[in-house]
């Protein structure tokens, strides 16, 4: 077994072990780290799940490189669409298949099984800290609680996160800085009740309707946000960073052809990487309301609902 399938094997294992219920995720990592070569290896409580802890300091007055990781994941629905068991991992052409094998455990043990062969080469030449939350994905609601009662614990030169996108697979990137994000949930109530539409259609407003046309009019025809202010103190970077973004080597083809679309869409005047990394955005991330099920049902609909996120650049402040 050559390095490359000796390193797929650890990482399915590790997923296989950490895609159980919460209750049984953290162990594996404790196992892992400190058979890296970690101290002080905890499980480190909080008012939701616990975040695992573990270090090496070799000397006291080496930079330190706190590595930052999650092993919490978005949920797998619809589980019709996967081809492969979202929850058993399965390795296809030197890849690996799982929820979660790459936002955030295949990361996240790479900075693992790295820390243990420069431990085991005798080549650490920093003091490493490992803080891995189980929580990213809900908004990581107790980790600032954590840091700030631990500010010496996790004291560090360089904090390490492995949690973002690459250009290529055979392409290293280095991601410095991310946009941040909004996420509102929109409820719009009409009748007190749900209606017949063959009774009151057309007499009274739909909420699916209203909801549709208030979404649609959050943006123009060249697709920039149309809501008051949303781009009011929006940091407009220089010609001379976009010209040295355009040098990115970014291959537009294989992106749609990857995506399998005919074309990509976004703020008219923006390039595919300035739209997703410089520039703010608005997206439906799902809207309902009114009957969904089999069949037919002639509901007009008392409610309808949408959520919404924004992705946010320097240096706006929403209220």
């Amino acid at each position: 077994m050559n390095y490359s399938n000796c390193y797929a094997f650890q990482v399915s294992v590790l997923i296989q072990l950490m895609l159980m219920t919460f209750g049984s995720v953290q162990k594996p990592l404790l196992i892992f780290l400190s058979k890296a070569g970690a101290d002080n290896v905890v499980l480190e409580e909080t008012a939701g799940y616990p975040i695992v802890y573990g270090e090496k300091i070799i000397d006291s007055k080496l930079p330190t490189v706190l590595v930052y990781g999650h092993y919490d994941v978005q949920p797998s629905v619809p589980n019709e669409l996967w081809h492969t068991p979202p929850f058993e991992p399965t390795v296809k052409d030197g890849k690996i298949y799982a929820r979660g094998a790459c936002d955030d455990k295949g990361q996240m043990f790479m900075h693992v099984k790295a820390f243990e062969t420069m431990m085991q080469t005798q080549e650490l030449a920093c003091n490493i800290k490992f803080m891995i939350e189980g929580e990213e994905e809900v908004g990581s609601n107790n980790l600032g609680t954590y840091c700030k009662a631990n500010k010496e614990k996790l004291k560090a030169d360089v904090i390490l996160i492995s949690d973002t996108s690459m250009l290529a697979n055979d392409l290293p990137s280095i991601d410095v800085g991310l946009r941040g994000l909004s996420y509102v949930e929109v409820e719009v109530t009409g009748p007190n009740i749900d209606l017949h539409s063959g009774v009151y259609g057309g007499a009274v407003g739909n909420p699916i309707n209203v909801l549709c046309d208030m979404i649609a009019k959050m943006k123009d025809d060249k697709q920039h946000i149309t809501i008051p202010g949303f781009y009011d103190d929006v940091v407009v970077v220089s010609e001379a960073d976009r010209a040295a973004m355009a040098k990115t080597p970014f291959d537009l083809d294989a992106y749609k052809s990857h995506l399998d679309i005919e074309d990509v869409m976004g703020e008219e005047g923006y390039s595919t990487i300035e739209r997703t990394g410089i520039r703010p955005t608005l997206d439906v991330n799902g809207i309902w309301g009114g009957y969904t099920g089999e069949g037919a049902k002639t509901v007009l609909p008392s409610k309808a609902y949408a959520k919404i996120s924004m992705r946010l650049v320097p240096n706006p402040v929403f209220r």
